[in-house]
């Protein structure tokens, strides 16, 4: 691999930056008091907590230095946080939908671009709200519309670029941006939360209304700021060249050829380069004879396996739980025993930092073990941490020590996920079908993602509220069944160009299953 190719795969990778700083944004934000006030999630009348949480109103209390506010939860509390939430992930949805015709049309690098700025757009929206759950609602579903064209598009540019032997590890570049987009979001806004939640200036101003504003600052300067590096994708993704086999799909052969050269860092007459060329050339030449592409095609006895491996890799990433953690982390902490301030600040920093850095063993071990034993190993993992969790959280009342294990179960969790179901379904999404329905076969996988992404972000609130750290139990189970999934559906596709994973799919080359 050369610098450039590293260079085009990492810049193409930011696009996951922005999908997790949205995603980190909320779990801070749903807990800022301002934000609750503001959209109805809470009330305050004004009593106040200590730094352990507790209301220092209450006669047995000691400590009756007040640290906090004492928010009331509104019945709707669940129902708005829920809607908020998921209308980012309803908006991926659609936005999936969209990158299979405009990435066709306008190919991966024009369209990603596009994407980024809409992002930026959605950002501004979102911040400068009205005091209304539904005009952050849309301003969350048109950053969710970037979000998941580029989910789509990102990974499968970068795999057009990439070489075979380090395409993996360059495709899991888009999710070790989504962990540090995460570990970014939770810094700047548990920084944010420090500074205008633990004595905030108002504490002691007497409240004539308990839905009265505070100062909105908090929220509107975190959801903000995710403009910035929208902006700065769209640039950088304008220095890009066009996917080659995008290029050759459209008979510009010349300049998919000069691409290829600059990727290879050698010149057009190059033996290499004239042998990526032929086989996109024959690839090419295979779909034209067979005519257009169409959705239905994606269900025919040739390629429906696929549709329904891709299909169900991103069913099962999403229910092994990891969203309902990232979105509500703050508030599980909480009910594990933990004060406001390691809930909000110290925990999800800690847990994010541990997703971010567990996601270079799986850049390294998918192509050193393979996609589908990091899958299979990995869902046996998250099943033990998920059972020890919810073990160890029943026994909080016991003592400190049986808390710190509870969470210390959750990063471990989080270890497994980040470095094997993490990145493994975009990478394997990207690369098992043919050049002709590339892009709509990845769309189905990123719109299931979306799709029990949305589900999880909606009724994880209530299935919380309802079940607590029981529902631990719930995602364990959904482990077992991705283990057995990843056992019997899935082929392994390391180490093979994109045109030999095709022939192995078709059932034209052997390959392990």
């Amino acid at each position: 691999m050369n610098s450039f190719q590293f260079l085009v795969a990492v810049t193409a990778s930011c696009g996951g930056l922005l999908f997790g700083y949205e995603v980190g944004v909320m779990n801070v934000v749903l807990v800022m008091d301002a934000f609750r006030i503001f959209f109805d999630l809470c009330t305050w009348d004004g009593s106040k907590l200590n730094a352990d949480g507790i209301n220092i109103e209450d006669k047995s209390v000691k400590d009756k230095v007040p640290f906090y506010r004492n928010l009331k939860p509104t019945d709707s509390k669940s129902f708005i946080e829920g809607f908020i939430t998921s209308s980012f992930v309803l908006g991926a949805l659609c936005g999936a939908l969209l990158a299979s015709y405009l990435g066709e049309k306008y190919g991966r690098q024009k369209t990603i671009m596009i994407g980024a700025c809409i992002f930026a757009i959605g950002g501004i929206l979102q911040g400068s709200s009205i005091r209304n759950y539904i005009m952050i609602a849309v301003g969350r579903l048109i950053t969710g519309l970037s979000v998941g064209c580029n989910s789509v598009l990102c990974p499968t540019y970068i795999s057009e670029v990439a070489p075979a032997k380090i395409r993996g590890t360059l495709a899991s570049c888009y999710q070790l941006m989504i962990t540090l987009g995460i570990v970014i979001a939770a810094i700047i806004n548990a920084i944010v939360w420090y500074f205008t939640n633990i004595k905030p200036d108002d504490l002691n101003t007497p409240r004539t209304k308990i839905d009265a504003e505070i100062s909105n600052f908090e929220w509107r300067f975190a959801l903000c700021l995710q403009a910035i590096p929208g902006i700065a994708l769209a640039i950088l993704m304008s220095f890009l060249p066009k996917s080659p086999r995008w290029l050759c799909s459209k008979g510009r052969d010349e300049e998919a050829v000069q691409i290829l050269a600059k990727l290879n860092a050698t010149s057009v007459d190059d033996e290499l380069v004239q042998s990526e060329l032929k086989a996109i050339q024959e690839d090419v030449a295979a779909t034209v004879a067979a005519g257009s592409s169409s959705v239905a095609e994606l269900f025919s006895s040739v390629i429906r396996r696929r549709t329904f491996v891709v299909f169900f890799i991103q069913l099962f990433q999403q229910w092994t739980g990891v969203n309902v953690i990232m979105y509500y982390q703050s508030q599980i902490y909480n009910e594990m025993g933990f004060t406001k301030f390691l809930s909000t600040i110290v925990l999800p920093v800690v847990n994010n930092l541990v997703n971010f850095i567990s996601t270079f063993p799986g850049m390294w071990g998918i192509e050193k073990f393979g996609r589908k034993t990091l899958l299979i190993v990995g869902a046996i993992m998250m099943m033990i941490f998920h059972i020890l969790t919810w073990a160890f959280s029943t026994q909080t009342s016991k003592g400190a020590l049986w808390k710190y294990l509870s969470v210390i179960s959750v990063f471990l969790y989080v270890f497994a996920f980040a470095s094997t179901w993490g990145p493994t379904p975009w990478v394997y999404q990207s690369e098992i079908f043919p050049l002709r329905v590339r892009v709509k076969g990845s769309a189905v996988g990123t719109m299931s993602n979306f799709f029990n992404n949305w589900i999880i972000a909606f009724v994880g609130p209530a299935l919380m509220k309802m079940w607590g750290t029981r529902s631990f139990l719930l995602f364990a189970t959904c482990c077992l069944l991705a283990f057995l999934f990843a056992s019997f559906f899935c082929v392994e596709s390391k180490g093979l160009n994109l045109e030999e994973v095709d022939a192995m799919m078709s059932g034209k080359a052997a390959g392990k299953a």
